[in-house]
């Protein structure tokens, strides 16, 4: 049977060009990173602007750390966003929290190293509307994603997962379509491996990921 042709979320978007490069291209996903730490920040009412062009368009996608009460309802309340990216220590409690305080349809990241690592997977099942399989970051990072590392593919073959999860972790223009044959993903995130420099997008590299996401 033919795998379907994955879906893409192309993440942490901050400029308009690189907003359009992602929506001309069929990402059926965007993403506004709102955690200061990240180099790819954007404050809520700065992405309330810039990502209002994107709606009904792909959904909109906020990524948060560890996010708390007034952080969410300003998210919730200016943002507006489709889904809310929890990608920090949130358990399955607090992400059914957020969703009653946004509104928000919730996607769960999960960290991923080793096959120990799928241990909380059925955690999630009746709480994320998707789980997204990241790299582990490398001790003492201040960042829990978008570094640019990838994890080993193969752990994601034979294993019984929800519908509708996302890979990510190093994805680009150039590893996508065989991170997609191994995997078997059926949605695809990227964010650093469609830049120029640690948080600068470059509009030419989106176009690639999504031209490349498209004969995968």
């Amino acid at each position: 049977m033919t795998q379907p042709t994955p879906l893409a979320k192309i993440c942490g978007l901050t400029t308009p060009e690189t907003l359009e490069a992602a929506l001309e291209g069929g990402a059926a996903f965007v993403g506004a990173v709102v955690f200061e730490k990240s180099p790819r920040h954007i404050p809520p009412l700065h992405a309330a602007t810039l990502f209002d062009r994107a709606r009904k368009r792909a959904r909109i996608v906020a990524v948060l750390v560890d996010p708390d009460d007034a952080l969410l309802t300003e998210v919730g309340l200016i943002l507006r966003p489709d889904l809310i990216q929890l990608h920090g220590h949130e358990t399955p409690q607090r992400a059914a929290e957020v969703r009653r305080l946004t509104g928000a349809g919730i996607i769960k990241a999960l960290p991923i190293r080793t096959e120990g690592d799928f241990a909380t997977v059925p955690d999630w099942a009746d709480v994320a509307d998707h789980l997204l399989f990241d790299a582990r970051p490398p001790e003492g990072s201040v960042l829990p994603g978008g570094v640019g590392a990838s994890f080993d593919w193969p752990l994601m073959q034979n294993r019984a997962l929800p519908a509708n999860w996302f890979l990510a972790g190093g994805l680009d223009p150039q590893n996508v379509t065989e991170a997609v044959r191994i995997s078997g993903a059926p949605l695809v995130d990227v964010s650093s491996g469609v830049e120029s420099a640690p948080g600068v997008k470059d509009a030419d590299l989106i176009h690639a990921f999504l031209k490349a996401v498209s004969r995968s």
